[in-house]
């Protein structure tokens, strides 16, 4: 099991981007949550295997056809929070 933190920048608050994200990281069977950031852009954190956390990083790329992202920015998650669950925050 792996965790990933993600800061997508671009058109992403306001058109949805959360939801999708949620939708796709629930459809993918990944934990971890969602949420608008003050600078514009969008937090991810996401928590499961290999191919699952790499599957939600390419379609951050792209993200929901309301979006626009400009990049995505992605680190290890080094924070001590256990997610059992994805949640839009």
């Amino acid at each position: 099991m792996i965790q990933r933190q993600f800061n997508v920048y671009g058109v992403v608050q306001g058109v949805g981007f959360r939801y999708f994200t949620w939708r796709k990281a629930t459809e993918l069977g990944l934990n971890g949550t969602v949420r608008n950031l003050s600078d514009g852009s969008v937090l991810v954190i996401a928590s499961g295997d290999e191919s699952q956390v790499t599957a939600l990083y390419h379609w951050l790329q792209q993200g929901p056809r309301s979006a626009r992202v400009e990049k995505v920015l992605v680190e290890a998650y080094l924070g001590d929070k256990c997610f059992d669950s994805f949640a839009i925050s």
